[in-house]
Parts: structure tokens; sequence; C-alpha cells
């Protein structure tokens, strides 16, 4: 259990990051609303990242199935959760200095981020089978489908600059995660 702890130290101090810079990038839009232009549906995909990064933090209590530690799964999970910080700073840049506003910055920068989405939704699956049999059973139900979905979803949304497509992209994706969190963690 002493591994675990030190493990998920770690690990809550890059997704404590991710929060706060998501946060940070909400509350700068607060204080300065004329500044730039927010657009609705980069907004809403900070939503879903916030609340896939705190999600994620929650079921990552089953790390505690994991019976042997090594150094290949602990690199793996830092990667793993460096994508949430990446994808949240991919969302709220230091500097938007050379755009206009929220959606010309999202729409110059949304084949990084839904590519980098797509590895998240990739790691996840790697994530589910490094927790055991009996976890990876568990999620068998709606689990290959959802991360079929979400992967193909991703890359279309990469391809195009079609304001209705990320819309609907990210509230089927907001529905979803409500739905599974509701439907697969509600009792702890």
């Amino acid at each position: 259990m002493e591994t675990f702890t030190h493990i998920k130290t770690v690990l809550g101090i890059i997704l404590g990051l991710s929060i706060t810079h998501s946060l940070k990038g909400v509350v700068k839009i607060i204080e300065h609303p004329d500044r730039y232009k927010v657009y609705t549906t980069h907004l809403l995909w900070a939503f879903y990242m916030f609340l896939s990064t705190v999600y994620f933090w929650w079921f990552e209590v089953h790390l505690t199935e994991i019976k042997h530690w090594d150094f290949l799964k602990y690199l793996f999970l830092v990667i793993y959760v460096i994508t949430y910080y990446t994808l949240a700073a991919l969302l709220f840049p230091e500097d938007m200095k050379d755009y206009k506003d929220f959606r010309t910055y999202f729409l110059s920068r949304k084949k990084w981020f839904f590519y980098i989405l797509a590895v998240l939704f990739l790691f996840d699956a790697f994530d589910t089978y490094l927790k055991g049999s009996a976890y990876h059973t568990e999620m068998l139900k709606v689990y290959p489908i959802r991360e079929i979905i979400h992967i193909v979803a991703c890359l279309f949304a990469a391809r195009t600059d079609n304001k209705w497509v990320h819309l609907f992209t990210v509230l089927a994706f907001i529905t979803f995660q409500i739905f599974w969190i509701l439907n697969y963690y509600m009792n702890g």
C-alpha cells in the first residue's frame, strides 16, 4: 500500500494542476469578459475536461487492485495524467494575443486537442486493463463501444471546422460522461 500512496500523490499533483489550469482559465474569462469573445463550444469542452479530470481522479481508487507495481506501470500513469494537463493547457493558453477570440483559438488548435483526446481514450483502455480482470469484466458491458465511438468522434472532429460537429460532439460526450458516472460510480 505504501507504493500506491506514493503513486497517487504524484498523480494527484498533476491532476490538481490540470484542474487549477482549467479553473484559472474560466476565472480569467469572468474577470475580463470583454477581452476575448467567449465561444460556447470551447467552454463546453472545458467543462467536459474538468468533469473528466475529476471523474478520473475518483475512479483511480481502483488502482488499489493492482498488487504488483513496477516503474513501467507508474510511468504509464504519469504520462496518462499529463495528457489531462495538456488538454487543459490547450483549452486555456497563457497568451491569447495572436487570436481575436476563443473560437479562432480553438479552431487553430483543434487537431492537437482532438488527437490528444483520442490518445487519452486509448490510455483509458490500457488503464482499465491494468486494474485487473474483475474490473475489466465489469466494464465490458458498454465500455468497448464507448471507447471506439469516442475515438472515432475525436478523429472526425479533428478534421472539420464545422461548429455544429464540434458542438454535437461535446454535448454527446458530456451526456455520456454524466450517464457513465451515474450508472457506474454513484454508489462508490
